[in-house]
């Protein structure tokens, strides 16, 4: 009897995912996961993304049939402290602030669920980003556009990149929210190990 195909399910909203995620599977279904990312607790920022992305891909993958569930969760990370989504524009002006002239890391933790099986797989990408010295004209024009309220550090990389001088040392894909060669491999390695 010839191996059902399984369904390829992103657990995530996130238009700038799906974006991604397309570079390496052509077909597959959004369901976005009910995960409360406050509830999760963790020792350090990496174990946190790793167990988000998990716990969403969990979350996903009791209500799919014969599916693949990538969960993903990215954190920017300023010394040991986790700069989540800004609540308020005066919130993300004060994230902005904290990031400018500073190095720090953006990591995604991700992790796919085979619910056919029950296997699952995590993994991680850590990206140094270093933002130069920016003037505070142009954080709050950036905040006053909206655009940096739905982003982890209040920043989308691909909308600041030139005018607040973003230097990047790692996977450019894995700050804009999905290393897509590092789940390639995660994919690769839950389909074999079936």
């Amino acid at each position: 009897m010839p191996k059902k195909k399984l369904v390829m399910v992103l657990a995530s909203a996130s238009p700038r995912r799906k974006k991604l995620l397309k570079k390496i599977v052509k077909k597959f279904k959004i369901v976005t996961s009910q995960v409360k990312e406050t509830k999760i607790k963790a020792n350090t920022p990496l174990g946190f993304a790793v167990k988000a992305a998990l716990a969403k891909a969990e979350d996903v993958a009791k209500k799919q049939k014969d599916a693949l569930v990538v969960g993903a969760d990215t954190i920017v990370v300023l010394g040991n402290k986790i700069l989540g989504k800004p609540k308020t524009k005066k919130e993300a002006v004060a994230m902005l602030k904290s990031l400018a002239g500073k190095t720090h890391q953006v990591i995604t933790g991700i992790a796919v669920v085979d619910t056919e099986t029950g296997e699952k797989a995590t993994d991680y990408e850590i990206t140094k980003v270093k933002m130069k010295k920016v003037t505070d004209q142009n954080i709050l024009d950036y905040v006053a556009s909206g655009k940096p309220m739905d982003k982890a550090g209040a920043y989308g990389i691909q909308e600041i990149e030139q005018s607040f001088g973003i230097n990047i040392k790692g996977d450019y894909d894995n700050v804009v929210g999905l290393p897509v060669k590092k789940l390639k491999s995660l994919i690769q390695y839950v389909k074999v190990n079936k």
